[in-house]
């Protein structure tokens, strides 16, 4: 079982390219099933995040490979973005 918290601190690396894509912020919550719908990863933004405008990587819960000790794999062609 893995907790919720502990998925937080891991990096997340897409193994089709070997990328480091960042660490997990958030999850999508499916509520109606019961799942985890997808994580989310904080993209890069301009001017060090000060004046946001950064995109955010959605990863659907489907894409993940493995999920390691100290790392999540996923499979990714192109990863989903959003802006917030």
């Amino acid at each position: 079982m893995v907790k919720i918290s502990d998925l937080r601190n891991r990096d997340v690396v897409n193994v089709v390219d070997g990328r480091r894509l960042g660490v997990i912020y958030d999850l999508d919550l499916d509520l109606e099933n019961g799942r985890i719908a997808a994580i989310i990863i904080p993209g890069q933004s301009r001017l060090f995040n000060l004046f946001g405008g950064a995109q955010d990587y959605v990863i659907p819960w489907e894409k993940i490979v493995k999920i390691g000790v100290d790392t999540i794999l996923v499979e990714l062609s192109e990863p989903v973005r959003y802006i917030r």
